[in-house]
This record gives C-alpha cells, sequence and structure tokens, in this order.
C-alpha cells in the first residue's frame, strides 16, 4: 500500500491531519507560508515534474491538500519540462475561480497517478453531523435569515463566489468573496450599528457541485472571535461538509461569546 503525502499551505489544518497520519509526508512550497512542525519536504511551483517524480520515488499513492495557498507568482524561465507542458492549462485557470483552478490541480495529480483525498477523508473527525452544537435552537427570524442564507449561496454557486453569507433580520450584510472569512466578517463588523437590527447569522457551506477534496469551507476559534467583534449571534454550517477545527476550544469561546451554533444539512 503507498504512502499519503500532505501538500501544506498555511493554517493548523495541515498539521491535524499530520498528527492524524504520522507517517505522512509532509510538502511545503517555496513562497507559501506553512505551520507544520515536523520535517518538510519543499518543492517549487515552477518544478511540479520534480514534485511528482520525488513523490513516486517515496511510494506515494494518496495526497491530501490542506491549508491556505495563495496563487503564486510564477517564473516561467525556471519551469521544468513537466510545468512547461502543463503551463497552458494552469496560467489560464489561475485567472479564473478558486473551484475552477483547484478541479485543475486535482485533474494533473490524478493523471500522475495520483488519489487525491480530502481532509474529511484523513480525519473523519473533521466534520459533524446535523444537529444544535452549542447554544440555543433557532427562533423562527433566525431560521428565516438561516434560509435566506441559504437561497443567496445556491444563486452565487453557478459563478464561483463564496462560501459565506451573513444576514441579519432579512438584510444581507456581506458576502464572502476572494478575500476570504475574515474579510467578510471585519466587513460586517464596520457596519454602522444604524443600519443593523439585532443578531445575525453567519452561514457557511460549500458552494454547489463544489469538490470537497480540496477547498472545503473551514470554521475555528478565529471565526468566532471575528464573529463576537461583528456582533453576530448564530453560525450555521453545512453537516458533513465543512471542517471544524479545534472542537473543543471553538465550543468553549462559543458558549462564553453566547454564539450558538448549528449544523445542517445544506
Amino acid at each position: 500500500m503507498g504512502r499519503l503525502a500532505i501538500l501544506s499551505g498555511s493554517g493548523a489544518l495541515p498539521q491535524r491531519l499530520a498528527y492524524a497520519q504520522p507517517d505522512a509526508i509532509l510538502v511545503s512550497f517555496s513562497g507559501v507560508g506553512h505551520d507544520l512542525t515536523g520535517t518538510t519536504q519543499e518543492h517549487a511551483f515552477e518544478k511540479m515534474g520534480a514534485l511528482f517524480a520525488s513523490l513516486k520515488a517515496q511510494n506515494v499513492s494518496e495526497i491530501v491538500m490542506a491549508g491556505a495557498m495563495s496563487r503564486p507568482p510564477l517564473d516561467p524561465s525556471a519551469f521544468d519540462a513537466v510545468m512547461t507542458g502543463l503551463a497552458p492549462r494552469l496560467i489560464p485557470a489561475m485567472q479564473r475561480g478558486d473551484d475552477a483552478l483547484l478541479r485543475l490541480v486535482i485533474a494533473i495529480f490524478e493523471e500522475q497517478g495520483f488519489c487525491v483525498r480530502g481532509a474529511h477523508e484523513v480525519d473523519s473527525t473533521l466534520t459533524v453531523d446535523a444537529g444544535l452544537l452549542c447554544g440555543a435552537a433557532l427562533s423562527e427570524i433566525t431560521g428565516n435569515d438561516v434560509a435566506k442564507g441559504i437561497a443567496i449561496l445556491e444563486t452565487l454557486s453557478p459563478v464561483d463566489v463564496g462560501q459565506g453569507v451573513v444576514v441579519e433580520t432579512g438584510l444581507c450584510l456581506g458576502i464572502e468573496t476572494l478575500q476570504g472569512t475574515d474579510a467578510l466578517l471585519n466587513f460586517v463588523a464596520a457596519t454602522p450599528l444604524h443600519l443593523r437590527k439585532m443578531g445575525g447569522v453567519f452561514v457557511k457551506a460549500p458552494k454547489r457541485g463544489q469538490d470537497l477534496r480540496v477547498d472545503m469551507p473551514t470554521i475555528g476559534p478565529d471565526t468566532l472571535t471575528a464573529m463576537k467583534a461583528a456582533k453576530l449571534s448564530t453560525l450555521v454550517i453545512a453537516s458533513g461538509a465543512v471542517l471544524l477545527l479545534e472542537r473543543d476550544e471553538t465550543m468553549r469561546f462559543a458558549k462564553a461569546a453566547n454564539i450558538t451554533i448549528f449544523a445542517q444539512d445544506i
């Protein structure tokens, strides 16, 4: 049986997977920060041929991509032969949405004979079943906000925009775009109080048809910290389709901040 390689970006998820799979090979990329504590093998995006060859030489048959990775500036003069062959497909995809790019990246690794796995497949405890995780049951007003948030995300899915939306008493306060969750919640926090009413719901879910092996929505303590600053009362996540990091700490913070967390089928 082949080995697993964790292709790491920044954040807590790669280290979580490394704990779950202590025999995994840890791979980082030049110019991309990471928070791994173990020994990593660093590769350059311009040398994808070298990466593929190294993984195969170490009997890697499965890979998981975890953590945040910005779109790096590429130096065409440094491309190896494999990357030169991939460039006509990769470079145009980098100008499109995350979903299109990640689907292509998955396809490229599969063409090389690797099985691409999702973080939730490597560690099944990262997702949650439907139900109330913390706080009070959803009120009718909150339930209506959740329904509107889901409708907004469904409408935006075909244009590959966002995995999150904030709704408060029927009004959309913000939509997650390329800048990410923190930018959305900071934007909501900056909304003048006279434009707001009460509470507010943050709905987090993958886009329709999104390949959950990569870029699955993620929440953790930082999400709750930003929600508190934005004066939001409820977090609703898609059951089985959102990664929950540092669960105990997240729940402790939610209870202390009086934030309800609810998972439902979306």
